[in-house]
Parts: structure tokens; sequence; C-alpha cells
């Protein structure tokens, strides 16, 4: 009988990006092989306080796998800005953004430097990477050759602007209170052509009603959710209890934590039993890149609800 315990994280590994100034550093691995062996992605996020020193810390650099990166604003009640100005080389073009926003970066694209131009409230930077399960991608980079000697020069006609969200689609759930509804879908097939991923993402305001609102459902897709709090001085704690259900094992946290769940297994329902401060559901389905493919008739075992 599997103990489905093991798909949790509820304490993050501190490996990655030590030594910078003004972030929480190192950050916060929540989902890698190190802690969920089946997990086939790696994802790590961490807060940002005040303009990071040294600033770069990231600098131009390429990876064998796809990555999702996203800045992400620390108030629920104004979701969309970041509370920051920053500005990220892709393929050696400067992207500039000032809001929520996530980035693809389709493997063999070089990327970086990534520059903080102005700071205003604490927010949170996440890495995902698709396809590996641990940190070597991410700290073993492939080599560029020589050093880059100034910024990088954009060499391809690619305009990666393509790859940059800044708006979100809405189109996740409907009718719950004390959440947010439809929920901020910001990476999909749709918004970036040829990420066969799915993101989406909502704050989380209070008890919400109905609770639970997520009953059991299964898909075709590996997925991976993260739950994470509001306070930047505090980042493990939650603001919250949950009891997630998968495969009929009632699983129950109070900290910021990450849920692998392997495709084919049914999970839900997802109930709220305290609340005490804003946080944050997230959803990530690999493999499937439309609302369509995540949300097929198959979902529910032949209908929606």
């Amino acid at each position: 009988m599997i103990d489905y315990e093991k798909y949790l994280v509820r304490k993050p590994i501190y490996e990655s990006c030590s030594g910078v100034k003004n972030r929480q550093s190192p950050v916060m691995t929540y989902m890698s092989q190190a802690q969920v062996p089946e997990a086939d992605c790696y994802l790590e996020f961490g807060w940002i306080y005040g303009l990071p020193e040294p600033n770069p810390h990231v600098l131009e650099h390429v990876h064998d796998f796809d990555e999702i990166i996203m800045h992400f604003g620390g108030s629920p009640y104004t979701s969309r800005d970041l509370g920051a100005e920053i500005e990220f080389y892709i393929g050696g073009q400067p992207i500039t953004f000032n809001t929520t926003t996530s980035v693809f970066i389709p493997k063999g694209v070089p990327h970086g430097p990534l520059t903080w131009k102005k700071f205003a409230r604490p927010h949170v930077q996440m890495v995902i990477m698709l396809g590996a399960g641990n940190n070597g991608p991410t700290i073993s980079q492939r080599d560029l050759g020589e050093a880059t000697v100034g910024l990088p020069r954009k060499t391809s006609d690619t305009d990666f602007e393509e790859y940059v969200v800044r708006t979100p689609v809405r189109e996740v759930g409907r009718g719950v209170k004390n959440r947010q509804m439809p929920t901020m879908t910001y990476m999909n097939r749709h918004l970036v052509l040829g990420a066969n991923y799915y993101l989406e993402c909502g704050w989380i305001y209070g008890m919400p009603e109905p609770n639970p609102h997520v009953f059991e459902h299964v898909h075709n897709y590996n997925e991976v959710v993260i739950h994470f709090g509001s306070d930047p001085d505090n980042p493990e704690e939650l603001g919250g209890e949950i009891e997630y259900c998968v495969n009929g094992q009632p699983l129950t946290f109070s900290t910021t934590s990450g849920l692998f769940i392997p495709k084919g297994v049914k999970h839900g329902p997802l109930t709220w039993n305290k609340y005490t401060r804003p946080h944050v559901e997230m959803t990530l389905i690999m493999g499937a890149g439309t609302y369509r493919e995540v949300w097929s008739a198959e979902t529910f075992g032949g209908h929606k609800k």
C-alpha cells in the first residue's frame, strides 16, 4: 500500500543562490528528486527584500531543459503589481517588466543577466526547471565558452518578447468566495507557442466558500501543487491549515508546501481547516498546454464538475 505522504514536501532544502544580500539566500527548494524521487521537475523560490547585492547576481547562462521563471507580487490585493522593475536578457534581447510576470525559456536559449532596476516592496522569484529533477542543471550550467564581456548581444531573429507573459488569462474557477476567482493562468500553449505546460495560481483571502470547492479528480499528466505564504519574514509559514486527499489518503499541512501528484493518481477534495493570513495556491501541469487538455471529460471520470 502506498503512503502518499512521500509526495508531500513540508520542509524546503536550502541549497541554491547563496551569498546575496537583500533577498532570501539560499532560496527554498520545494520540489526535486532529492525530496520526491519520482519528480520530473525542480522548483525553487525565494523572497526579494530589497535591491539585491550584487546586482545582477544571475549572469548569462544556458540549460539543456525548458525553464519557467516567474516573478510574483507579494500583495494579495494588487496581485499584478510586482513591486519592482526588472531587466532580463533572453537570447541577448533585453526584456523589462514591472508586473507579476512569467517567462518561458526553451532549452538551449541563453538567458541573463537579470537586473533589478527598481524596488518598492517584497516579491517572490520562482525558478522551475522542467524535466530536471535536481539542482545540477541549475548550478552546473552548460559552458557558454568565453566569459561574456559587457551585456549580451542578440544574434537571433527570434523576438523573445513572445516568451513573456505579463497579463494572465482568467479561465479557471467560478463562484468561490474569499479566493481569487477565476485564477491567473501565467503559462499555457496559447500564451507562449511551444510551451507544453500549464501554470495557474491564485490568492486565498479567507476561508473559501464553498469549502471544499476542489473535489476528487485525476489527470493524465504529472502535477505539482504549491501552497506558499505571504510573510517575507517567515517564508515557511503558510497562513492556514489545509487537508488534501491523495487517492483517499488525507494529507494535512500548515506550512508552505509542495505536493507532487503522479499522472493517474486521484486527488481531492482539498479543504481549508484554518485560515490566518493570505496565501497562494499554484498548480503546474507538465505535458498539458491548454485548459481543455488539463480539464478533459475524463478528469472527473467521464464528466466535469
